[in-house]
Formats: structure tokens, sequence, C-alpha cells
């Protein structure tokens, strides 16, 4: 039997990070590979870049801003884009696709901007929303992924300075609690559950600190959960720094997981 290997990444621009992402691909090989912030519009997405590199690419898009994308090896099945519950669609928000059996959920979650305003208001909705498009797809008997850009930091290990940043609208309360609730519809957080415990391992790094990688001025917010299927096949997530060490990074960096037990790709 073979493996699965999932991968999340913020590219903060798919156009300005190619030279990240396809060398990337040529090099690690994931089955997919889940985008957000792509930050183009449909009509301008890169197509031709990722088939070169033997991937397919599922889409929704904007342009400057928001944007999620899947890249795959192989032919997605059951495309969604979007809440699809009446209010707000945010297709550029979230893609849900099969690839081999596994449902992926790749979402940009609401970042929230400022506590006390609606944009805030709108990230906690966002993940209500969540829960209940989940409870629609599947249930959590099934093998599904959850990753994304999610902007939620959930634990005091998850931020460099925990103190200071307390009330940060991706490290409060409120945040957690909407966060948990999406969780506890049946997902087990696969980074934490393979590193418990391990502090000053970050996904995202603001490019207005300086040194910020060197200095672990960090924050965990990019993450991969799954559902018990999964879990119990899970055999490594991991947190590749060296795409926000490149020239001219994202200020994300790379997170996969891969699993065991599927089809042998040879």
């Amino acid at each position: 039997m073979g493996t699965f290997r999932v991968a999340t990444y913020n590219v903060n621009s798919i156009r300005s990070r190619l030279h990240i992402v396809l060398p990337w691909l040529r090099e690690h090989k994931p089955d997919v590979l889940c985008m957000q912030e792509t930050k183009v519009e449909d009509s301008g997405f890169p197509l031709a870049a990722f088939a070169d590199e033997g991937y397919q690419v599922i889409f929704r898009g904007a342009k400057q801003y928001n944007g999620v994308a899947i890249a795959s090896r192989v032919k997605p099945e059951a495309v969604r884009y979007g809440l699809g519950d009446g209010g707000p669609a945010d297709e550029d928000r979230l893609i849900a696709a099969v690839f081999s059996g596994v449902t992926i959920v790749n979402t940009y979650v609401p970042q929230g901007r400022e506590k006390e305003t609606v944009h805030f208001d709108y990230k906690l909705e966002w993940f209500r929303r969540l829960r209940n498009f989940l409870d629609r797809l599947a249930t959590p008997a099934e093998p599904l992924i959850w990753c994304g850009d999610l902007n939620v930091a959930p634990e005091q290990i998850d931020v460099h300075d925990p103190k200071r940043l307390l009330g940060h609208v991706c490290f409060t309360p409120e945040v957690w609690e909407a966060f948990a609730s999406v969780r506890s519809w049946g997902f087990d957080d696969l980074y934490r559950r393979n590193h418990p415990g391990e502090p000053g391992r970050y996904t995202f790094f603001d490019y207005r600190v300086p040194g910020a990688v060197k200095r672990g001025l960090g924050w965990r917010i990019d993450h991969i959960l799954a559902t018990e299927p999964l879990v119990t096949r899970c055999l490594a997530c991991e947190i590749d720094l060296d795409p926000r060490l490149a020239e001219k990074p994202s200020d994300h960096t790379i997170l996969t997981a891969e699993f065991a037990g599927f089809q042998d790709k040879s």
C-alpha cells in the first residue's frame, strides 16, 4: 500500500510565489496542495504552469485579495465552492473536493482585522457557518481533512509571545471558542498530535518583523485537521520552513501531512 500526502500553503499571491511553489511540488510531489490568498481572478490563474508539473487545479479567486485553490495529481470529484447556505457565498474562501476517497475542505478563514468591528463578528459567524456546512457535507465517520489558513493560534505555545499577543483577533478566547466548536465536529489537530507540547514551531512570520524566522517570532495559524479514519493513518505532520526562507517568500510557510493505507500510485 502507498501513502497520501497533503500540504497547505498561504501563498500570498500565487503569481508572485510560483518560483517557490513549482520547485516545491517538483521535489516533494504531494498528492494535494491546498493554497490560500491566491489573489488572482480566475481568468488569470496560472494553470499551464501547474499542468507542466503534472497537476490540475480547481480554484476561485478575486483580484488582489482572498482566493483559494487546490492542486492535485488526480482529477477531483464532487467539487464544491463556498459555504452554500444562503449567506455570502465566499467561494474565494472555501473549496471542498474528494481525492482518492478523502474529502478535503480548503479554507481561508477571515482574519477579523480588529475586535469590536463587523469584520471580527463576521469571522466568528464564519466559523459557525462552517460547522453547519460540515453537517451538510459529511459525517465524522468519513475520511475528511479541514485545512488552510485558519487565522487562529489555538494554544499558548502557538505564538511566540502569548502574554503580549493575547486579545489579537487570531489569539483571543472568542476565536478559540469558535474554532473549538468546529473542531468538536470530529477533528484532531494533526500537527499537535504529532508534536504534543512542542513550542516554537510556527507557520506564519510577519513581514514587518525583521529576522522573524531566525528569531522564532511566529504564529501557528495554518492547520491540517482530520477525522478519526485519517488520524489513525497519519504517519507525520510537519512544518517546512524552507519556503519562508526562500527569496521573495510568502509570510506563511508550508505544512504537510502524510497518511498510510492508500493504493500505491506507482
